[in-house]
């Protein structure tokens, strides 16, 4: 989701006022924050803390204060936890151009929060910024569709789903006649719906559909994220384009909610948090009151650095976790064998055009990272879960980017993926520990 920059002092003055009531209260996964009125309507002043989230520098704290801005709905954790090994390592200075620092420099200027590093299945780096720790639960952004792909993977082999190749009407018949009538959950999953949607947040006095979305289900939960859905047309023959969007992944949290006759966060939990062992609780954020709102499923995950890092694991060893196989591993490969983003006879992206993935392919939610087999489940202004399973490492990096399309997000971004690189030659090299 990318959204445009607001005026900074509304932002300061909203965000603060929210987080001020927000950190009077323990920093727990709840059901509706207290500062939600008791009919459901979102307070002024939340909602423009909502509306500006992305904004720096309150992104520092908003991303990773989500459960004080939005009602939820926790995926909680029992078990014992599987445990992470450890060998912890000095990473290699970051070079960058002509300019070399060390990690820890380039940890601050890439805005991160949080990073860690596993090699061979243990970690070798983990580090903390801006108030944040082990236990601190971090947005996910869009790295909440790849785990959405896993979902419907794990729905298919419990025979929830029969096929991803039946229509999405099959599940979810309220979309007929509409733009996804006749949208497969392939397709879907390789967001090739070919529904006349634009993910561009166009706000003002006649904003996008997509910015209408946000402004209505997101900031003031006045309807569900999908409902739009039945009432978009269609632009191109299903399959045929690419098309980025968040519209899609939220059709298959809803197409997961009734074939599995239950909340998404209630069959997550079931089949895959807990069986993980996971270490914390983990929780979405939702677009409603219970029994109402559903889980922003392309969008509100939200979990600790370690346990972002299990399900990256999990990816890397081919859906096998704890002893088990959580995923099976023939989904995995699907999910992680890219199509090109440009369709044939469609020209390149211009070179203005500064976003690495712009020129990149697109698997079952998850993106190509290069031409190594390297592939990430990629969140809005910085958020990473990157497997590399050439070396064995995964990274998990979650930043406070500034917002896309600045010159200075641009730049943090392409600093990322060129020190992934550095990091992954270095685990192909260095000698194990």
């Amino acid at each position: 989701m990318v959204f445009p920059r607001k005026k900074a002092a509304l932002a300061l003055a909203s965000a603060t006022l929210a987080l001020a009531q927000a950190f009077a209260t323990p920093a727990l996964a709840q059901t509706a924050p207290p500062h939600v009125l008791p009919n459901g309507q979102v307070p002024p002043n939340l909602a423009a803390a909502r509306t500006h989230m992305l904004e720096a520098p309150e992104n520092m704290l908003t991303f990773h204060t989500m459960d004080q801005l939005f009602q939820t709905r926790p995926v909680p954790r029992s078990g014992p936890i599987t445990a992470l090994p450890r060998v912890d390592q000095a990473l290699p200075d970051a070079v960058l151009g002509t300019t070399k620092m060390t990690e820890d420099q380039w940890e601050d200027r890439t805005f991160t929060n949080a990073l860690l590093v596993m090699r061979d299945g243990k970690i070798v780096h983990e580090s903390y910024r801006n108030n944040t720790d082990a236990s601190t639960h971090y947005i996910s952004f869009s790295m909440a569709k790849s785990i959405t792909s896993i979902m419907v993977g794990i729905a298919v082999n419990q025979g929830f789903i029969k096929s991803i190749d039946q229509p999405a009407t099959d599940y979810v018949p309220e979309l007929k006649g509409s733009g996804y009538d006749g949208v497969t959950i392939r397709q879907l999953l390789q967001m090739r719906s070919g529904v006349d949607y634009e993910e561009r947040y166009d706000f003002g006095a006649t904003p996008s559909v997509a910015a209408k979305i946000f402004l209505n289900a997101v900031v003031a939960n006045t309807e569900r994220f999908a409902d739009t859905a039945p009432r978009l047309g269609r632009k191109w023959k299903p399959g045929s384009h690419f098309n980025y969007s968040t519209l899609d992944t939220s059709v298959l949290g809803w197409i997961l909610e009734r074939a599995t006759k239950q909340p998404l966060a209630t069959y997550m939990t079931n089949t895959l948090w807990q069986p993980m062992g996971m270490e914390s609780y983990g929780f979405w954020l939702a677009d409603g009151a219970p029994g109402v709102g559903r889980e922003l499923n392309g969008m509100g995950y939200n979990a600790t650095l370690r346990d972002f890092a299990r399900l990256g694991q999990m990816m890397l060893d081919e859906g096998k976790f704890n002893g088990r196989q959580i995923l099976p591993a023939d989904w995995v490969h699907q999910a992680t064998a890219m199509v090109p983003n440009a369709d044939p006879g469609t020209p390149p992206p211009p070179a203005s055009v500064t976003d690495p993935f712009a020129r990149s392919g697109y698997g079952f939610q998850w993106w190509k990272i290069d031409d190594t087999g390297a592939y990430t489940a990629l969140g809005l202004q910085g958020q990473f879960i990157y497997v590399h399973p050439a070396t064995r490492t995964v990274i998990v990096k979650l930043s406070f980017f500034p917002p896309e399309g600045s010159d200075l997000g641009n730049r943090a971004l392409e600093e990322t993926l060129a020190y992934f690189k550095t990091l992954v030659n270095w685990s192909a090299t260095a000698p194990k520990p």
